[in-house]
């Protein structure tokens, strides 16, 4: 048979025929025709081909197991029933229309020839049947080579086949159901190849997935325990991360109930702290071996999130791409409507286009946004590991450029501004690609008038750099102040207590609100570039499309509808990404600050305490010390060292003591052996494991065995054993929960006893080498001290190397040597006895001691008989200092979070503030009046431009009038909205500090600081534009209301889903954070103990998991966001083409061309509108969270009135200095019990006052009720005949003196310390230091009384700071001073020393001692002793030693049997 007879039996092609009269040609323009015969020939050979490979391979497999059977055992994912489902059912389309073409040939021609038509589309029906049933559901069956070849060939054959049937059908104008099934059959081989690569990715990861598509999540939810189930993002396949059908579980669960901590699934391991911290290590390692020089941290951050950082920037261009072709889309519809189509069916393929393509933008920028805010989130918990990491390390030279509440703000505030860096980094990129897009677009439809755009747009960005430059400078400058008031107010609300006794709250808050207003003016300044940069940005497309149409007016290029509105439409486009160009610029701009500070902080010098810990030794060496010849600075400074010339040798098993004045160096001894303060000359080794007790107390939050285990596994024997050493097991008893009950932040309730017991305890059950006491007996008492010294040092550190710093002279006879220190210096080092011969320093100090001591009759006393504390006393001293929580068992208060929809109320509060409702009207209406002009300006436009009645000036010239007068109406509302920002911000701080320092002492004991510092750190318009948007669509179309109001319900439906779970998710975000900046907090606090137990390791992954648990709730917060948003987005999308569809299908002429132009430009921003509403939503709803955590702190109970106008004392008052106590009760709770009973007693003018009694006996209740901390139940305290709870607080407390038993010092200097309301002359103070002996010290310093106090006061001692509280008492002169066993942390010289100036200086003032130590109340004019909140005794202390009964002998006695005791060891 001939070439030709074939031909004509497959094809009449008619075409080829007249070419040279060939029936068969290979003319090129035929490959662009799907219907020549030659396509259609190599498609039937394709399938042909394809046919048989897959029947050969169905053979081989059927043989084994049936086919059918195979489909039945196995379990499909949801991509595969997709695909299987499209194929299958465009393969059935193929045959039915194959069939329907042969019967149609029979019927009309009685021939089956030619065969091509009906042939090929049989062949392509049996083969989309085939790849439909059998490739799409036998994936895992087939061989991986034969799978991709199928895949990629299918693709390649259908990708062609669509783009010449598109094309065609394009030229020829003509529509076909072949055409169709042609360009279908592309999307039907994406998803084989979708699920090819699917599977084979499965099968690398030993087939991780084998389950459906979605249900991961719905299966697994129940399965798992919902405790600690890792996210279903995890396994989540293509399509469920596309459309985030991954949460549905989340939300679903949302809306069923309240969503509670343990609801938020864990993040995937990728996403983890611990991962990102290990990654960015080892891109720092592999920069330091190519560059040993450059370390660059910035660099190391990109490396790591590069993959990341590249796949949501392909998901941003995809997203530009499809945006920039909305005005094509625009153009063609106006043609269409002009009667200028392309073929007959043009507009139903353009609307159904749209469709695809506003899906298809909306999933690629949900992408772009989520994997930004994923990188984002990665960022900010690797940085803020990063931080923590550093803490652990800092020195202390460090530690005095990076002040505790900075670190805070690292991690709370500018970890978060970097964290947000990545999402900012494409709109740079991307807004640029899309305005060089714009322009391309503009060049085709205005030609050269673009250029007067161009002109416009870069004189914008022209105008907007020195604002930028300006808003650096100014960002800058408001975190430095940021910074200065979060340590100011953390500060002042650490030392609440001492603030409120010295009547100095006001003043503190004065100086807090001086610092806010500070940073308010810089905020301002802030915000208004910030707007300024707004306006500027806003009117930018006004006068762009102003310039542009100015233009084609000179130029005389014709506007149309078509050229307008597409020009129009793609400035509207343009619009968001240019004003947001500000924001994105002041992102970037903060984020740049913030890294540039975390960047110094992680730079900054670590400490060395490496050098001198040696691990490796042998059980010899163990426990010994050697210094020889060191020197060592706190500054790392040679030339001025702390500690000179030391030369120290301790053995093991040997207990030495170290004493001496207050500041000689002491505690840094310890420090030093700690590795905390640098060498500066000379060596230092030490072998073996700490133990360490700090001077002032540590105490976590956390359970009383979390604190004593520190991290050890629980061995029951050795735990009671340390309890009984620690002299804590009869205290657990009466605990609420026994050794299980939650202590509060920094033990704040619990004693001073009580801490410093729980802190030894600490440290005997770790079971070290070496044990390092920094003066553990100075708040207890000496009965306590005894017990303490007798069972923990002697028995219980037995074997052990022990260094002790004491001032209690009592014990030194029991140890192998003493060291005498004096300025820094080690004097001497020998034992008691040869100490007390050879050097007359030391026999001073012991004499002092003595004479402290001495009471000749009570030393012939033997007293051998101990007492134990009873349980009474205890259940007293628990009461004392515990404040439970509702549920009675804990003492912390869980923080409380608002559950549920809050409504508009924390939105009123908000507006309450200075006016806000009025400046929120105008702005409403500001921005209302701005949408409407803008509509205006557009149906002016739409109206005339094709009027020949209205020439083109004049068109123009009222364009641009109207869109000037709508710029106005923009600057008013950018202005007004920073002045109701920053008021509002004003009146609510305000509001927040009268309330925290108005707070009564309870509060503060039951809060941990880091909610209250959190909150401190908080610094309508998309909707209208939505609501326009619509609202032009709808009057131009008005049945695109049919699909556009069940949308809308939909939409708020959605939406009412989205914030059941999302509230609680964004709630949990907030307080998972302040979990974190509490935990960062205590080891700012820790670090010294931490360092010394070595366990910075799990510190350090305590913090991975609170980094992990915040990250968690906030990747869930922006998952569900964008999970709302995509759906919102189809929703519009659906409404968009809706509109289309109705213009399409209305009758040609029934709507003008420029309303048609109008309402699609509307429409195609429809899109970005949504987004926007519903961001600005959300970070209204999580702003107004921050208004809701503030209100849980503006009604705190207050205290009394600081000043009772009507009731004010006398200016010289009290007079005399009488105290009558008359039935005193008090309780700390309403429904409590009594902590004091009914006290009576009269405290006569000038007389010294001791009050004695066991620990926990309702001594420091009393002076609490002096001072009004606590209110009382019953009676009344008189003061010189004036009733102390008739006046107000800052009237009483400001007149009375008080040492406190913490001594306090503030940031500042030593003249702010010491008389911070500035009442005083630099003389007065001099004279007053001298008195203190402090004259010295201060003088040897260069800035005299200008001198730095850090923080704590950490650059001082211990002893000098009470020194300092002394000074405070000198410089106020009371009549009425009270001592709160304020001698407790200072050696007995110096104790004598205060004492005297005590007595001579308040000769005529009543003094009130509450002392530890006995010797102290020996010289009072009478003592009170109170047992279990009752008045035991009141009279002189010789009366109360002649009675046999007496609770006061009895303590005396006991005092000296405990010194009896530490001699005689």
């Amino acid at each position: 048979m001939k070439m030709e007879d074939f031909w004509s039996i497959f094809c009449v092609d008619f075409g080829c025929s007249e070419i040279g009269g060939k029936p068969f040609c290979y003319d090129f323009k035929f490959l662009k025709d799907p219907s020549s015969c030659i396509i259609h020939l190599l498609v039937i050979c394709f399938d042909v081909l394809l046919l048989i490979m897959l029947s050969f391979i169905m053979i081989k497999k059927s043989s084994s197991r049936s086919f059918w059977g195979l489909i039945r055992q196995e379990r499909y994912s949801n991509l595969q029933l997709v695909s299987a489902i499209v194929n299958g059912t465009l393969g059935l389309l193929h045959l039915c229309l194959g069939i329907w073409i042969l019967e149609e040939k029979l019927r009309k021609t009685h021939t089956v020839f030619p065969l091509n038509w009906w042939l090929q589309e049989l062949f392509q029906g049996f083969t989309g049947l085939l790849v439909g049933l059998s490739v799409s559901l036998q994936l895992k069956q087939l061989k991986r080579g034969w799978l991709w070849l199928f895949s990629i060939l299918l693709f390649f054959v259908s990708g062609i086949l669509c783009a010449l049937s598109l094309s065609y059908a394009i030229s020829s104008r003509e529509l076909s159901l072949k055409t169709i099934l042609d360009v279908l059959s592309f999307p039907g081989a994406i998803l084989l190849l979708l699920c090819t690569y699917k599977i084979c990715k499965c099968e690398d990861t030993d087939g991780e997935i084998e389950e459906s598509l979605y249900t991961p999540l719905n299966e697994q939810y129940n399965e798992v325990d919902s405790i600690g189930y890792v996210t279903p993002f995890t396994k989540a396949g293509f399509l469920s991360r596309i459309s985030f059908w991954w949460l549905n579980p989340l939300m679903k669960r949302g809306q069923e109930k309240i969503l509670q901590d343990e609801d938020i699934p864990k993040l995937r391991e990728l996403d983890r702290a611990e991962t990102c911290y290990t990654l960015f290590l080892e891109q720092l390692s592999k920069q330091k071996q190519k560059e040993p020089s450059s370390k660059s941290i910035l660099w190391a951050i990109v490396f790591c999130h590069r993959r990341e950082i590249l796949i949501s920037g392909f998901f941003a261009l995809l997203k530009v791409l499809t945006q920039s072709s909305g005005p094509l889309f625009l153009n063609a519809f106006i043609l269409v409507a002009e009667g200028k189509g392309s073929f007959k069916y043009e507009g139903y393929v353009l609307a159904i286009s749209l469709l695809f393509i506003k899906i298809l933008e909306s999933l690629s920028q949900r992408q772009w946004y989520f994997r930004s805010r994923l990188t984002g989130m990665k960022v900010k918990s690797l940085l803020t590991t990063c931080i923590y990491k550093k803490l652990l390390s800092l020195s202390n030279a460090a530690k005095l450029m990076h002040s505790g509440g900075e670190i805070m703000n690292y991690v709370t505030v500018d970890a978060y501004r970097v964290g947000e860096f990545p999402f900012w980094f494409h709109q740079m990129w991307t807004t640029c690609l899309q305005l060089c897009i714009a322009l391309v677009i503009l060049f085709n439809v205005v030609g050269l008038a673009t250029i007067s755009s161009l002109v416009v747009i870069v004189l914008t960005v022209l105008c907007n750099a020195p604002l930028a430059k300006f808003q650096q400078k100014f960002q800058s400058k408001l975190m430095v102040a940021q910074d200065e008031r979060l340590k100011a107010s953390s500060e002042a609300l650490v030392n609440m207590k001492v603030l409120k006794l010295y009547a100095w709250e006001t003043h503190f808050k004065n100086a807090i609100e001086k610092l806010r207003n500070v940073e308010l003016k810089l905020l301002a300044a802030v915000q208004l570039r910030k707007a300024y940069n707004r306006f500027i940005f806003w009117i930018s497309p006004i006068l762009v499309s102003a310039a542009a149409f100015w233009a084609c007016y000179f130029l005389k290029i014709p506007l149309h509808a078509s050229n307008v509105f597409t020009f129009v439409a793609t400035l509207r486009l343009v619009q968001e990404p240019i004003t947001t160009m500000p924001e994105v610029i002041g992102e970037v701009i903060q984020a740049k600050v913030a890294f540039a500070r975390i960047v110094k902080l992680l730079q900054a010098p670590e400490l060395q305490s490496e050098n001198c810990k040696n691990r490796c030794f042998n059980d010899n060496s163990k426990g010994t010390i050697l210094i020889k010849s060191a020197d060592f600075s706190w500054e790392g400074n040679m030339s001025k060292p702390t500690l000179r010339n030391i030369n120290l040798e301790i053995r093991h098993g040997q207990r030495v003591a170290v004493c001496g004045e207050v500041g000689s160096g002491k505690s840094t001894l310890l420090a030093t052996i700690l590795g905390e303060v640098p060498t500066t000359k000379g060596t230092i080794e030490v072998y073996g494991k700490f133990s360490y007790v700090s001077q002032s107390a540590w105490i976590q939050t956390g359970t009383i065995r979390e604190n004593i285990l520190f991290g050890s596994d629980l061995d029951a024997h050795r735990y009671q054993e340390t309890l009984q050493r620690s002299s804590l097991a009869k205290d657990l008893e009466l605990f609420p929960d026994g050794d299980l009950t939650e202590i509060g932040e920094r033990g704040v309730n619990l004693s001073g006893g009580q801490k410093q017991r729980i802190q030894l305890a600490r440290a005997l059950y770790q079971d070290a080498d070496i044990y390092l006491l920094d003066d553990p007996f100075s708040a207890v008492d000496a009965q306590t001290a005894t017990n303490l010294f007798n069972d923990y040092i002697m028995e219980g550190l037995k074997g052990k190397t022990v260094l002790l710093v004491t001032h209690q002279v009592d014990f030194l006879p029991a140890f192998d040597s003493v060291l005498l220190m004096s300025n820094g210096e080690i004097l001497q080092a020998a034992p008691y006895h040869d100490l007390l011969s050879s050097s007359q320093e030391f026999q001073d100090l012991v004499n002092a001691h003595k004479e402290t001591g001495s009471s000749n009759q009570l030393e012939n006393d033997s007293f051998s008989q101990r007492h134990s504390t009873s349980a009474k006393e205890i259940t007293q001293g628990i009461m004392e200092n515990q404040f439970k929580a509702v549920n009675g068992n804990q003492l912390i208060k869980q923080e409380e979070r608002e559950t549920g929809d809050a409504g508009l109320k924390p939105y009123l509060q908000y507006l309450n503030q200075m006016e806000g409702y009025i400046y929120f009207f105008v702005v409403t209406l500001c921005y209302l009046l701005f949408v409407i002009w803008q509509i205006l300006q557009n149906s002016w436009m739409a109206a005339n431009v094709d009027n020949p009645n209205v020439n083109t000036l004049w068109l123009i010239v009222v364009y641009f009038l109207i869109g000037v007068s709508a710029t106005i109406f923009l600057l008013t509302r950018c202005l007004v909205i920073v002045a109701l920002g920053i008021n509002s911000s004003k009146k609510l701080y305000e509001q927040l500090m009268n309330s925290l320092f108005r707070a009564p002492m309870s509060f503060y004991d039951s809060t941990p600081l880091g909610r209250i510092l959190r909150s401190l750190s908080f610094s309508v318009g998309a909707t209208i534009i939505c609501c326009s948007n619509l609202v032009v669509l709808a009057i131009v179309t008005w049945q695109v209301l049919i699909v556009a109001i069940p949308m809308v319900y939909i939409a708020i439906r959605l939406q009412r889903y989205f914030f059941a779970s999302a509230k609680e998710v964004m709630r949990m975000n907030g307080t998972t954070k302040s979990f974190l900046a509490n935990h960062v907090a205590e080891t700012v606090a820790g670090a010294i103990t931490i360092r010394a137990f070595e366990e910075e390791g799990r510190f350090f992954e305590k913090n991975l998991d609170l980094i992990d648990t915040n990250a968690s709730a906030f990747f869930h917060s922006f998952a569900s966001n964008e999970w709302l948003i995509q759906r919102l987005e189809i929703v519009s999308a659906v409404v968009l083409a809706s509109a289309a569809l109705c213009m399409v299908m209305l009758p040609p002429g029934t709507l003008a061309a420029g309303f048609i132009g109008m309402a699609l430009s509307y429409g195609l921003s429809l899109n970005n509108a949504l987004v926007l509403s519903v961001q600005s939503q959300c970070y209204l709803s999580n702003f107004i969270i921050s208004v809701e955590r503030l209100n849980q702190y503006m009604h705190i109970p207050s205290e009394a009135e600081e000043v009772i106008e009507g009731n004010r004392p006398p200016l010289n008052w009290p007079v005399a200095g009488k105290v009558e106590i008359l039935d005193l009760k008090i309780r700390y709770r309403p429904e409590g019990p009594l902590v004091l009973h009914g006290i009576t007693c009269t405290f006569e003018g000038g007389h010294k006052i001791g009050i004695v009694g066991r620990t926990g006996s309702g001594k420091s209740t009393l002076i609490s009720a002096l001072f009004r901390l606590v209110e009382p139940a019953g009676g009344k305290i008189v003061v010189d005949g004036i009733n102390i709870y008739s006046i107000g607080l800052h009237d009483l407390r400001s007149r009375f003196g008080i040492i406190p038993q913490d001594p306090t010092l503030f940031n500042g200097t030593i003249r702010y310390n010491l008389d911070p309301l500035s009442q005083h002359s630099d003389q007065e103070i001099w004279e007053i230091l001298g008195k203190c002996q402090l004259r010295e010290a201060i003088q040897e310093k260069e800035e005299g009384l200008n001198s730095l106090v850090v923080g704590d006061g950490s650059n001082w001692s211990m002893g000098q700071r009470q020194l300092f509280c002394l000074g405070r008492a000198l410089l106020r002169k009371s009549k009425i001073l009270v001592l709160d066993e304020a001698t407790a942390s200072i050696d007995n010289v110096t104790d004598m020393i205060l004492q005297k100036i005590i007595r001579t200086e308040f000769a005529d003032s009543t003094v009130i001692t509450v002392a530890h130590r006995i010797p102290t109340v020996m010289d009072c004019t009478k003592v009170l002793s109170i047992s279990d909140g009752n008045l035991a005794e009141y009279d002189e202390p010789m009366n109360l030693m002649k009675r046999e009964e007496s609770l006061f002998r009895q303590l005396v006695k006991e005092y000296w049997s405990h010194i009896h005791s530490a001699e005689s060891h």
